[in-house]
């Protein structure tokens, strides 16, 4: 039996490994508590969830559904983005949904690559930008975000050659894993950038609505020209715990959403109807559970930010996402690191090098655990560290 080259140069999907590692502790008799993967602990709000009871029940949605996703649920996501950005879509050219943001974003490149074509990719970064490149044939191309840099790259720094090949540039902010915020006037660049070299930008956004102290996370379609050149994923998962359900978006340049649209009708049947319906809801209903979710994330960045001042990692509060990205202490690299604190305090923690060869030296931590849950790990990996 042979298979596929594209498969045998597939790296092995990090969030798959974590959960092995935790299955396999736990097979020990072991309290594990899991800090690596990004995945809500409280429930998807009640009226939300009374939705989708209530269109289960409905006849009608037991059928295929549309390809292109229910036309309410794309003129809710229109209405949302006008509201929320100020950005004027249209509902039947520039929106469409999809099975969890992942899906889209791992297609996409199916829709825009070509073999040996190449993607620049941000490094460290969603596993899925580098092995949706390796899918389609397409040669990675990583654009280090660094912390001098403030986690933001360099685009000057990128070989004219190199640019010129590139048909696609991934960006992500507020970002997974540093939980970095864009820079004003980057966004500009990346337009300018985009029209020189003829490279489509897709911007990934499931943290918009996940900030703090004040801070306002913005639209890369609201930058002028932005829809010219470049789409923008979102997703439902982490603004109102519904990792589970599987329902996300692009919006953007109508050409490139065109394109996608082919590949998904080929591949997919699209979201059951009921799932769209209570995404509706959760566009159109009460929004009080998302200023809800961020005091609880404050509250939690607040106690990781604490253990780490006290055991000498100073940072400062990062103010979006539901991560923090910590450096590790010298001499160790980022897999050694998660693996004493697994071993010495059974916490799981994803190492950087992970997300790319930027990622070494930092390890990331999820918020997306209980309080008390939290504060024991965090007790346990000061003890460990002692």
């Amino acid at each position: 039996m042979r298979l596929a080259k594209r498969i045998e140069n597939l790296p092995p999907y990090l969030f798959a490994q974590i959960d092995k590692k935790i299955e396999a502790k736990k097979a020990q008799g072991i309290d594990v508590i899991s800090l690596g993967i990004g995945d809500p602990i409280e429930p998807t709000p009640t009226h939300i969830i009374n939705k989708l009871c209530k269109e289960t029940h409905n006849p009608a949605n037991h059928r295929y559904p549309s390809y292109y996703g229910m036309p309410e649920f794309r003129r809710a996501i229109a209405e949302w983005y006008e509201k929320r950005f100020k950005v004027h879509l249209d509902p039947e050219t520039e929106i469409l949904p999809l099975i969890g943001s992942k899906e889209g974003i791992a297609h996409i490149f199916l829709a825009l690559v070509d073999p040996g074509d190449i993607s620049l990719i941000p490094d460290p970064g969603y596993p899925v930008y580098n092995t949706g490149t390796i899918l389609a044939g397409g040669v990675p191309h990583f654009m280090p975000l660094l912390a001098e840099n403030d986690f933001i790259p360099d685009l000057s720094a990128i070989d004219k050659n190199v640019a010129n090949r590139a048909r696609i540039m991934f960006l992500n902010y507020p970002n997974n894993p540093t939980s970095a915020i864009v820079k004003e006037g980057f966004f500009e660049k990346v337009v300018d950038f985009a029209k020189t070299h003829g490279t489509v930008v897709c911007h990934d956004n499931p943290y918009s609505e996940i900030t703090f102290d004040g801070y306002i996370a913005p639209s890369f379609l609201q930058t002028p020209g932005a829809i010219d050149v470049g789409v923008e994923f979102h997703s439902l998962s982490k603004t109102y715990n519904m990792t589970g359900w599987r329902i996300g978006w692009i919006a953007g340049n109508a050409r490139v959403i065109e394109a996608l649209g082919k590949v998904k009708t080929n591949v997919d049947s699209g979201i059951f109807n009921a799932i769209q319906y209570a995404g509706i809801e959760a566009l159109q209903g009460p929004q009080s559970c998302i200023r809800e979710m961020c005091q609880i994330y404050a509250r939690r960045r607040d106690m990781v930010i604490d253990t780490l001042n006290k055991i000498g990692v100073g940072m400062p509060k990062p103010k979006a996402t539901i991560y923090i990205w910590v450096t590790v202490p010298d001499g160790q690299t980022s897999a050694e690191f998660a693996t004493i604190i697994l071993e010495k305090a059974g916490v799981v923690l994803a190492p950087g090098s992970a997300y790319g060869p930027s990622g070494e030296g930092y390890v990331r931590i999820s918020l997306t655990v209980k309080d008390d849950r939290l504060k024991e790990a965090l007790e346990r990996m000061e003890k460990a560290l002692k």
